[in-house]
């Protein structure tokens, strides 16, 4: 659900902050659902009191975090293990600008996170310096304050395998044509696991979204807010059902954008299921948009003949790679970004069509591997690597090969755009080497106010569904539904019906007295 890679198949698969009176533990306790989570309540209790205290010592950023002035950034002290929360304790890296408006229209710090598990949040006070519009009017209110969750970027980074390894291209067909296909990416997928034991072992057991939800308390009350204003997209929809269900009394206002299913059912094995079905409805939408820019492209007039040169394409690049190095793996890389982001459509369909009139270049640097980004490739792995422990230790998976196949193949059948890819992304799962948690029950508890959330209607990486299933957990929640629209975080995008409202909710706190559907942000032009 974030830029992703994996060990069988390199997958982008984006398939998801004064003194302040320290929490009491007692309120999160009770809702986290029962006495096992007491201890940990307690600790973040303890660790939000002491950070309160320490507060950030904001710096100008280091050079090569490349945050420019006035940017400033810091580090918030956490327990790795909230049980015990005077142990071993990891720091987290945090970024702010303050508000643009005056010191009267300042209603406190809005934190961010972009989702994955993985993604870092460091570039959101970016938004102001970059004269981000849609965001002009929230951060005269609201300091914008980016963070990288544990394990993350700056944050106590973990790794699962050498970058340049990690990246190396051709990777095998995620498709597979034989048993010994599956074999080969099974084992993989156990090496990759074993990888992540072997370089990170002391980091998993704490990789999860309820420790992240900790943190982000102790954020909040390092940041010396009262209460948390939060944005979250994609995965970060599910850290704020999380936060929201922990912490409801310590909510002031919350927008979650491109929902994750936050039921116990669907975390995570049935969540990247539900994916490849979404995934492959939306990749016929970008096809239909190709087909109608015929004129422009010259791929087909119809969602058949472009699909007949997407497996043309496929099938050549399966027997012979790319410039020795682009094969279906990287094709499904590339060709994701499409079904995931309508920004996507044009620069995907025109790599394509220069493809297709002989220009194979153009292709071979869109979906290959630079070797020499070493940075890049630290940070895909590490993005990576994140998404894969938060997905396996916050949910029992499958340990049963049968059971992954029977599914994989069924889906496979009518959907084959990104199944077998993203099963193999998350096959490290089944032989994960630390605990698994049970998934929080997500709920409405005492004093959570109203929850705005934003759902475009054919999201391929978060389905529709999630977002009607928070909608029904946290009462009082209103859904603004972006009807016939399938891009992945709808918030940033220009929509005349949608973003006066979410600027309303984040400077006013005030909902519309029922759900509002939307038309759709405007059509990318070819």
């Amino acid at each position: 659900m974030a830029v992703l890679g994996s060990a069988g198949a390199f997958v982008t698969a984006t398939l998801i902050a004064g003194a302040v009176v320290a929490p009491t533990a007692n309120a999160s306790a009770s809702a986290a659902g029962g006495h096992g989570r007491d201890r940990e309540a307690r600790g973040t209790a303890i660790a939000a009191a002491r950070a309160a205290k320490a507060g950030i010592d904001w710096q100008d950023c280091p050079a090569d975090w490349n945050l420019a002035k006035p940017i400033q950034c810091g580090y918030v002290t956490v327990p790795l293990d909230y049980a015990r929360p005077h142990g071993k304790q990891i720091k987290l890296a945090v970024d702010r600008i303050g508000n643009t408006g005056t010191q009267a229209e300042r209603q406190g710090a809005l934190l961010y996170n972009p989702g994955g598990p993985g993604g870092s949040g460091l570039r959101f006070p970016a938004r102001v310096t970059n004269k981000n519009a849609v965001w002009a009017n929230v951060a005269k209110a609201y300091d914008f304050v980016g963070f990288d969750p544990r394990g993350v970027g700056k944050s106590t980074p973990i790794s699962c395998v050498d970058p340049q390894e990690f990246v190396k291209a051709p990777k095998a067909d995620p498709v597979p044509d034989s048993e010994a296909d599956k074999l080969a990416q099974r084992k993989l997928a156990r090496e990759y696991a074993e990888g992540c034991q072997e370089r990170s072992g002391a980091m998993l057991p704490h990789m999860t979204t309820l420790n992240t939800a900790r943190d982000l308390d102790v954020i909040r009350a390092a940041l010396g807010e009262k209460k948390l204003n939060f944005l979250g997209v994609s995965y970060g929809t599910y850290l704020g059902a999380v936060y929201g269900t922990l912490f409801p009394g310590h909510v002031r206002r919350m927008v979650v954008d491109s929902v994750v299913d936050p039921s116990r059912e669907n975390i995570w094995y049935q969540a990247n299921l539900n994916q490849d079905v979404a995934f492959e409805g939306r990749w016929k939408d970008w096809q239909d948009w190709v087909a109608a820019n015929d004129a422009t492209y010259h791929l087909g007039t119809t969602r058949a003949a472009v699909q007949a040169k997407w497996l043309e394409l496929r099938a050549t690049a399966k027997k012979d790679p790319l410039g020795g190095v682009v094969g279906p793996a990287e094709l499904i890389s590339f060709f994701q970004s499409a079904p995931y982001y309508d920004s996507a459509w044009a620069p995907t369909a025109s790599v394509f069509s220069k493809y297709v009139a002989g220009d194979t270049q153009a292709l071979v640097d869109a979906a290959a591997p630079d070797l020499s980004d070493t940075a890049g490739n630290a940070a895909s792995e590490n993005s990576n690597a994140v998404y894969t422990a938060v997905e396996c230790a916050d949910a029992p998976w499958p340990t049963n090969w049968r059971t992954w196949d029977r599914d994989n193949t069924r889906l496979h059948r009518d959907h084959p755009f990104m199944t077998w890819a993203n099963a193999w992304m998350n096959l490290p799962c089944a032989t994960w080497p630390t605990k698994r948690q049970t998934p929080l029950h997500v709920k409405t508890g005492k004093g959570l106010p109203g929850v705005l959330i934003v759902q475009s209607e054919r999201d391929a990486a978060t389905p529709y569904e999630g977002a009607v299933e928070l909608h029904k957990r946290f009462k009082g929640s209103r859904l603004i539904t972006e009807k016939d629209a399938g891009s992945h975080g709808v918030t940033s995008l220009v929509n005349p019906c949608i973003n006066p409202r979410v600027d309303s909710y984040l400077l006013t706190g005030k909902l519309d007295g029922a759900d509002v559907t939307c038309a759709p942000h405007a059509t990318p032009k070819p």
